[in-house]
């Protein structure tokens, strides 16, 4: 089955709000394996919608709107589609008893104006709003389906759950199930050469998607069965873990600092953080993952050289010598966070994030990140290219990774 989503409302064509209701049923469409083929934008004008709704039933046999189902003048999705469809509207006795309660708990009288959203041709499917006064609708004409749902997520993501799935399921023989594999410290094009044919792949699919700082493989495989598309799943799976070894750091949703949160918890390991560049995104990032109080101490941002030199007993006459951007005093600021901190690991973050600051010999983007971890320190260099903000962000990505890594190496 083909469809096309199609969002209505003046507000979305000129930027006011984020269509994110097009994002989320088009994933929820291929869950059961229905194919999105277009998504469609259109202003609240009666001569523009029904341009919009011929235009996507000549290419799609299921529209689903969303919007344009409220009480005002401008809302005419419902209207529009049942002078399209040649129908006649009659009240639903059950929506405007619903909409009449609503109003009654709230001590308001209904309008005509709400009293308009409980108008629906006889043989519509009416899909109850238990988040709103604004009801869904399913139209059947031939083999055309037109699904209409309210705007608000709050309210269309519960319906489109509660009524629509059930409904749509009638009409996929075959689902899609998916396996996100999370990838780290190796760019898109240089995993995907890794990767070769298996991209090419036809079922399961092997998908790449670039993100900031990381990569994601989805495996993707249509079956008639959940049961049937995991067998389908694993051996390709099995092949891109052995193929990208460490740099897969997750899948699904696990995101760098629950990885990290666990091995230290798990190793039962603290942490402390030095930052200067990134002020206090590393520590941050490990402060998300919810169990992480069992090991971060603290994180200072040294972002002056007297900070660095009084609170982490980094010297001053390495800070004349090399700068505070450099190996040695990345080196210093990690060993002196563990000592001051009585942490196992410290890690340091200095450099130039722009847009000013930077020198022939020590551009903007220049990073150096150090790691002390039993009694052993490691500095890295980075040069980092993009605006101050995207600078900070990678040094963060790279360092977390880099802890990763170690903790992933020691026993």
């Amino acid at each position: 089955m083909k469809c096309e989503i199609l969002a209505v409302g003046t507000e979305i064509l000129l930027g006011d709000i984020v269509n994110t209701n097009a994002q989320y049923i088009a994933k929820r469409l291929s869950d059961i394996g229905i194919f999105v083929y277009h998504q469609s934008v259109v202003g609240d004008n009666p001569e523009r919608l029904k341009e919009a709704y011929d235009l996507a039933f000549t290419r799609a046999d299921l529209v689903i709107t969303t919007g344009g189902l409220g009480p005002t003048k401008d809302d005419l999705t419902k209207e529009i589609a049942f002078e399209y469809f040649g129908k006649t509207s009659v009240l639903h006795e059950e929506s405007f008893k619903y909409i009449e309660e609503v109003f009654r708990k709230s001590n308001r009288t209904v309008s005509v104006s709400n009293k308009k959203q409980a108008f629906f041709p006889s043989d519509a499917i009416v899909l109850k709003n238990n988040n709103g006064t604004a009801p869904g609708c399913i139209i059947e004409e031939g083999d055309k389906v037109l699904v209409m749902l309210p705007g608000p997520p709050r309210e269309m993501k519960p319906m489109f759950e509660e009524s629509v799935i059930p409904y749509l399921k009638k009409f996929s023989k075959e689902i899609l199930v998916s396996k996100v594999l999370r990838v780290i410290g190796i760019g898109e094009s240089a995993a995907a050469d890794m990767l070769g044919d298996l991209l090419d792949n036809e079922n399961p699919t092997v998908a790449p998607y670039a993100k900031e700082g990381e990569v994601t493989f989805r495996v993707t495989a249509k079956a008639s069965n959940e049961e049937e598309a995991k067998a389908l799943i694993a051996p390709i799976e099995a092949k891109v873990r052995e193929i990208l070894g460490d740099n897969v750091y997750g899948e699904g949703n696990t995101c760098l600092e629950e990885v990290l949160g666990q091995l230290l918890t798990e190793k039962g390991l603290t942490i402390a953080t030095a930052e200067s560049c990134t002020g206090g995104m590393v520590a941050a990032r490990l402060i998300n993952y919810g169990g992480i109080s069992a090991s971060f101490l603290e994180g200072a941002v040294t972002y002056s050289n007297d900070a660095k030199i009084s609170r982490l007993g980094v010297k001053e006459e390495t800070l004349k010598e090399y700068g505070a951007v450099s190996h040695e005093v990345a080196e210093e600021m990690a060993i002196g966070i563990c000592k001051t901190s009585g942490a196992h690991i410290g890690l340091s973050t200095t450099g130039i994030a722009g847009p000013g600051g930077g020198t022939k010999e020590k551009p903007v983007g220049l990073v150096y990140i150090g790691l002390c971890y039993g009694g052993e320190v490691v500095t890295r260099e980075l040069n980092l290219s993009g605006d101050r903000q995207k600078i900070r962000q990678r040094a963060t990505i790279t360092i977390l990774d880099m802890l990763r890594r170690e903790l992933l190496s020691s026993k």
